[in-house]
C-alpha cells in the first residue's frame, strides 16, 4: 500500500494535470477564435459601411458641390469613427501619398469594395490626417527575452483599410478610402477582451488579456506593465516571434507575458500584400491553475497519509504474526551463511505450522554443521599431505634441474677444454712457425721490406687475431689459469681508462660519449679482468650503432655497491636474443665474433659477486647493468 498506491496516485494525478493542461489549451484556442472573428467582423464591417456611403444619393449629389462634399465626408468620419476618409482617383494626395500603391484602393478604383489591415510609415500617416502620425507613436520598452533592436520608438501604423469604388462625374471611377488606426485603440482591444472573457468565464484569481501588435510590438493592449499603466511598447519574446511570424503558425501554449506567465494564443495578422505584419494575442493568467493543482496535489497527499496513519499500524500487527517467524528464520540462514554454523532459530512461542518448520531448520542445521566440520578436518588433513607431497617433489625438481646443469656444464666445460687445448697446441705452433718466418723475411730484406709492409701488418694482425681467439677460449674452458689477483679498484678510474682504448672505435663510428662517473667506492675484482668486460660491451655498443649514435656509460652508488650502466641508442634486441646472448658461443655477428664476449664477462662478474643484467627495446636501444659489491675497507688495506 505505501509503495503501489502512491504510484498510482501519482500517476492519476499526471495524467490529470496534463489533461487540465490540455482543456486550457482548448479554451485559449476557443477565447482566440472568437478575437479573430470579432476583428475579422471589423474589417468586414468598415468596408461594408464604407460601401454604403459610396453607393449612397447624398455622395453623388454631393460631388459637384465641394463644399457639401467637404461637409459630407467629415460628418461620415465622425459618425463611424474613423480617423481618415476621402475620395481619390488614384492620384497623388497633396502631401505625395500615393493611393494607388494600396492594394485596397487598387481594387476600388477597378470597382471591387475591398478591406484589409495594412500598417501605414509615418509620413503616409501625416499625409492622410496631420497629426495621426504623432497619436501612432509608440515608446519602445525594453522586454526580456525580445529580438534586440535599436529602434526607440515604433512610428508605423496598423489601420484598418478600407475602400470603395465611386462614380466620379464624367464617367471616371474613383475610390472612398477610409481608415480607422488601430494604435493606442484601447476601446477595440477592450471590446475584444469584454467579449472573450465574460464575468466568471475564468475562476478568481485568473484575468483575461488580450493584444494586438504590429511586427513584435504592443500597439493595443489590456496587459498592465504597472497596476494603472497598460504595456504598450512592449514586445514579444523571440521564440514566439520566430514561430508566429517567421512561419506563420498559431501559438498556443504557456508563455511569460511582461512580468507573469499566461496561457496564451497567438495568430498572424497578414495585410493587404499578404504579409505578415503582426499578430492577434488573447490570454490568461497560469498562475491560479497552477494553484489549484497544487491544492488538489497537496489534498490527495493529506488523505492518503491520513489513511495510511490509521491503516498500517493495523496491517504490521495482523501481518507480524505471519512475517516475524520467517524473519528470524531468514536472518537465522544469513548468519550462517556468514560463517556463524552454531546459529539458531531457537524455542518458537506457538506450535503453528511456521515453528514446526522453524524447528525443522534448526535439525538441518545440526546435520549440516556436523558435515562440515567433518568435510574440514578431511580437507585439512588432505591439504596438508598435499603440501608435504609437494614440497618433496619441489625440492627433489630443484636438485635434479641443478645437477643436470652442472652435469651439462661440466660435460660442456670438459669437451671444450679438451677441443682447446688440442685446438691451442695444432694453432700455436703454425702461428710461431708463421710469426717467425715473417721475422725472417722481415730481416733479410731489409730496406726492401717497406714494399711489402701492409702486406707484413695484415700478417700480423691476422697472427694476432688468431692468437686472441685461442686465449679466449682457454679463458672460457679454464678461467681460473687466468684470473688476475682480485685488487681493491676504483670502477670510474677503469671506466674511464677503457674510454681512452676504445677511443678509436668510438670516433671511427661516429658514437657521442656521455659519462656519468659519480661513484668513488671501490670493488675487489682484478683491473684486468674489469677492463675486459667493460671494453667488450663498449665494442659491442658501437658495433649495435653502424650509422653513429649516443653511448652513455654510468658509475653510480647502490645499496651495498656499484652500479655500472652502459647504454646505447642501436638497433635494440628481441626478447629471444637476450635470453641467449649470455650462451657460450652465440653471436649475432657471424663471422666477425667468436660469441664467448659476454659469456666470459658473466663468468667473471659472478666470480666477483656481483651480477649483469640486459634490458633492451627493439629498435631503441640496449642497456647492460654491472653490479658489483662494495670491497671491505679492511680487506682493502690488507691489499695494499
Amino acid at each position: 500500500m505505501l509503495v503501489l498506491l502512491p504510484m498510482m496516485l501519482g500517476s492519476a494525478m499526471i495524467r490529470w494535470s496534463g489533461r487540465i493542461d490540455d482543456i486550457l489549451i482548448t479554451k485559449v484556442n476557443g477565447d482566440l477564435t472568437i478575437a479573430e472573428q470579432y476583428l475579422g467582423r471589423l474589417i468586414e464591417g468598415s468596408g461594408e459601411r464604407l460601401d454604403a456611403i459610396a453607393q449612397s444619393v447624398a455622395l453623388h449629389n454631393a460631388l459637384d458641390d465641394p463644399e457639401a462634399f467637404t461637409a459630407l465626408l467629415e460628418a461620415e468620419k465622425r459618425r463611424l469613427s474613423l480617423d481618415f476618409l476621402y475620395v481619390t482617383d488614384g492620384s497623388r494626395t497633396a502631401r505625395g501619398f500615393a493611393p494607388r500603391d494600396w492594394p485596397v484602393v487598387r481594387a476600388a478604383l477597378n470597382g471591387e469594395a475591398r478591406s484589409a489591415v495594412d500598417v501605414l510609415p509615418a509620413p503616409s500617416l501625416e499625409a492622410l490626417a496631420p497629426g495621426l502620425a504623432r497619436r501612432a507613436a509608440i515608446p519602445m520598452v525594453p522586454t526580456r527575452n525580445a529580438v534586440p533592436t535599436d529602434r526607440p520608438v515604433e512610428d508605423r501604423g496598423m489601420v484598418v483599410h478600407s475602400a470603395a469604388p465611386v462614380a466620379m462625374p464624367g464617367g471616371r471611377m474613383g475610390a472612398l478610402v477610409g481608415g480607422r488606426l488601430l494604435n493606442r485603440n484601447l476601446d477595440f482591444i477592450d471590446t475584444i477582451n469584454a467579449l472573450v472573457y465574460r464575468d466568471r468565464s475564468l475562476p478568481e484569481g485568473s484575468q483575461g488579456t488580450a493584444t494586438l501588435f504590429l511586427d513584435d510590438v504592443r500597439v493595443s493592449t489590456n496587459v498592465r506593465l504597472f497596476e494603472n499603466v497598460r504595456a504598450l511598447g512592449t514586445r514579444v519574446s523571440a521564440e514566439v516571434r520566430e514561430r508566429v511570424l517567421g512561419e506563420g503558425q498559431v501559438w498556443r501554449d504557456r508563455a511569460f507575458v511582461v512580468n507573469d506567465w499566461y496561457i496564451s494564443a497567438y495568430q498572424p495578422i497578414t495585410d493587404s500584400f499578404g504579409e505578415r505584419v503582426g499578430m492577434l494575442y488573447v490570454g490568461f493568467l497560469e498562475a491560479p491553475f497552477l494553484q489549484a493543482k497544487a491544492n488538489s496535489v497537496l489534498t490527495v497527499t493529506v488523505l492518503f497519509l491520513l489513511i495510511a496513519a490509521l491503516s498500517v499500524p493495523i496491517f504490521l500487527q495482523w501481518a507480524g504474526r505471519i512475517f516475524r517467524p520467517l524473519e528470524r528464520m531468514t536472518q537465522t540462514m544469513a548468519r550462517v551463511e556468514a560463517g556463524e554454523m552454531e546459529a539458531r532459530n531457537g524455542p518458537q512461542d506457538d506450535s503453528g505450522e511456521i515453528a514446526q518448520v522453524a524447528g525443522h531448520l534448526d535439525d538441518l542445521l545440526d546435520q549440516v554443521q556436523e558435515r562440515d566440520r567433518q568435510l574440514r578436518d578431511w580437507a585439512e588433513s588432505l591439504e596438508q599431505k598435499v603440501e608435504d607431497r609437494t614440497r618433496d617433489l619441489r625440492a627433489a625438481n630443484e636438485k635434479l634441474e641443478q645437477t643436470t646443469e652442472r652435469l651439462i656444464l661440466s660435460e660442456k666445460l670438459a669437451a671444450v677444454g679438451e677441443i682447446t687445448a688440442s685446438v691451442a697446441h695444432e694453432i700455436n705452433n703454425p702461428i710461431a712457425v708463421i710469426q717467425g718466418n715473417l721475422d725472417v723475411a722481415r730481416a733479410l730484406l731489409d730496406d726492401h721490406a717497406d714494399a711489402v709492409k701492409t702486406e707484413f701488418d695484415l700478417i700480423d694482425d691476422q697472427v694476432y687475431r688468431i692468437g686472441a681467439i685461442v686465449s679466449k677460449l682457454l679463458q672460457f674452458a679454464k678461467p681460473e689459469d687466468y684470473s688476475g689477483a682480485a685488487n681493491a679498484i676504483r670502477p670510474d678510474e677503469v671506466v674511464r681508462d677503457c674510454l681512452v682504448l676504445t677511443r678509436h672505435q668510438t670516433e671511427s663510428a661516429g658514437v657521442e660519449l656521455r659519462t656519468a662517473l659519480e661513484s668513488t667506492r671501490r670493488v675487489l675484482i682484478a683491473r684486468t679482468e674489469l677492463q675486459q668486460i667493460m671494453v667488450n660491451l663498449i665494442l659491442n655498443a658501437v658495433h649495435a650503432m653502424p650509422e653513429g649514435g649516443v653511448l652513455s656509460l654510468g658509475v653510480t652508488e647502490a645499496p651495498g655497491g656499484v652500479e655500472i650502466t652502459v647504454e646505447d641508442t642501436g638497433t635494440g634486441m628481441e626478447a629471444e636474443t637476450m635470453q641467449r646472448i649470455f650462451h657460450p658461443f652465440f653471436t649475432t655477428k657471424q663471422a666477425q665474433g667468436t660469441g664467448l664476449g659476454l659469456s666470459i664477462s658473466q663468468t667473471l662478474v659472478s666470480r666477483a659477486g656481483g651480477r649483469i643484467e640486459v634490458d633492451s627495446t627493439p629498435g631503441t636501444g640496449s642497456r647492460f647493468t654491472i653490479f658489483l659489491p662494495e670491497a671491505d675497507l679492511a680487506q682493502d688495506y690488507d691489499t695494499y
